[in-house]
């Protein structure tokens, strides 16, 4: 049964002048799989161009009504529908009778899509971390003549394409690279900036929780290696400034040595990448993994009778003396932490509301209620790169970073980041001008040229700012 929605021809002698006159082509069906925060304006954008484009979009969500919300006023050139990405038979239908697939579900999700590309022929794009097991993938892909387009977001994939523009550029005018540092973050616009942690969350919660959980960070440093194990991680940080928009911390990602020789920096003394927050937060943040509160290793007894206070105690060194809220604070030793606790419910006699679950995730259902972007709330993307190099006799520094904004809750600078990227290369796929096949990042200058290029257009720019070192 065929489900795309279908387009009303205008009658035939017409049909047949625009057939050689115009070289009419047929519909182009794409697939969303997944309407959550981050596909707000990547469907936005596909829906504006559908016409001209002449494609139909089928948007696939478990709960259909948020693919009917990013649809409304768009009817006609795309259907909103029930889908669950984890039914393999229900997927498979879907993704035989599109011409592109756009994966949105979560990144443990994308290999299941990306195999039912393969068998079908179908070009599939993602905006996640590539699976590694992705790549063995990479010759039957060419082999089939489809493309298969990860890392296509914001980190990753706007950090891959502004950072290789610069790499390109500065290795064309010989330069030698010494250090690549590179941070973005997930953040709250400076007017909706209205509660101590600094931050609202405009992606997924459980991410935000358990950020490092369970792993070691390593990175390069003057050419020597440097891990930061997960107890580490908040301590760790390095100050960023951004003119016009304050301090922020960065703290180091997961791995930053795989991009080595991705970006072809496999000499470079220094590469560290990171995730940024506004100063003050990850110190906070620090006290509530040593307390306890981000393990998700257990499940806490009894939690649908506890109440936060008493968790709090739960966690606290036992032989402490005084009441619960003089320990936290004794615990915390920094007045700006302790209060940023305190602000959390961590001392309320609430109950945690929460029948069965870890810390990690009783923590998350916590800052769902407390970390809300407001229906007119406006988040921010920051991204800050810094390149030190030597070229004709002399060492320079160029700093690059980037600041957007979000216009509400559902078009948010997260979902601009992420969706504007992904939908501007599935355009740019089906009209023919980007000819890619195998599994890929968009690290070449056909992919980032074109793509920065038009982002540019949506106010998505960096400002560049070089200095002489000596």
């Amino acid at each position: 049964m065929n489900y795309w929605p279908t387009f009303v021809l205008p009658p035939r002698s017409f049909r047949f002048r625009i057939t050689f006159t115009h070289g009419m082509s047929s519909t182009k069906k794409i697939l969303v799989i997944g309407a959550g925060r981050s596909s707000s304006n990547l469907i936005q954008y596909l829906l504006q161009h559908a016409s001209e484009e002449n494609w139909a979009l089928r948007i696939g969500d478990m709960d259909v009504q948020h693919a009917k919300d990013k649809l409304a006023g768009f009817e006609a050139y795309g259907e909103a529908f029930e889908l669950n990405g984890a039914s393999q038979e229900q997927r498979r239908s879907e993704i035989e009778n599109a011409d592109l697939v756009i994966s949105m579900l979560p990144a443990h999700m994308h290999m299941p899509v990306a195999l039912d590309c393969l068998e079908f022929g179908k070009h599939v794009i993602t905006p996640s971390y590539i699976p590694d097991e992705m790549w063995a993938l990479d010759e039957a892909a060419k082999a089939k003549g489809i493309v298969m387009l990860n890392e296509m977001g914001v980190d990753p994939g706007i950090d891959h394409m502004s950072a290789m523009e610069i790499i390109h550029r500065l290795k064309a005018e010989g330069a030698e690279l010494e250090s690549f540092e590179s941070f973005t973050g997930g953040l709250v616009a400076p007017e909706s900036d209205n509660n101590p942690w600094n931050y609202k969350i405009t992606w997924n919660p459980r991410n935000v929780v358990l950020a490092g959980y369970g792993g070691t960070a390593r990175y390069q440093e003057g050419g020597g290696m440097k891990y930061i194990p997960y107890q580490r991680l908040f301590k760790e940080i390095t100050p960023v400034e951004i003119q016009g928009f304050g301090q922020f911390d960065g703290y180091a990602n997961r791995d930053s040595l795989k991009y080595k020789k991705i970006y072809g920096l496999e000499s470079i003394p220094t590469l560290y990448r990171g995730t940024l927050r506004r100063s003050g937060y990850c110190k906070a943040w620090d006290a509530l993994i040593t307390l306890g509160f981000t393990d998700d290793s257990f499940e806490v007894d009894n939690s649908q009778d506890m109440s936060w206070k008493e968790l709090t105690q739960s966690f606290l060194p036992s032989g402490g003396f005084g009441t619960t809220a003089q320990q936290l604070a004794k615990f915390c030793s920094d007045e700006e932490v302790f209060q940023k606790l305190i602000w959390l419910g961590l001392l309320s006699d609430d109950l945690l509301g929460v029948k069965k679950g870890s810390p990690a995730l009783i923590l998350q259902k916590r800052l769902e209620s407390k970390w809300i972007l407001g229906e007119e709330d406006k988040d921010m993307i920051v991204m800050w790169h810094r390149f030190r190099y030597r070229a004709n006799g002399q060492r320079h520094e160029i700093k690059s970073s980037l600041i957007t904004l979000g216009d509400n809750q559902m078009y948010t600078a997260m979902s601009k980041t992420v969706g504007l990227p992904i939908a501007i290369a599935a355009k740019k796929i089906l009209r023919g001008e980007l000819v890619l096949s195998g599994v890929t990042l968009p690290i070449s200058p056909e992919i980032y040229v074109p793509i920065l290029e038009e982002l540019r257009t949506f106010g998505i720019e960096f400002s560049e700012h070089h200095s002489i070192l000596s």
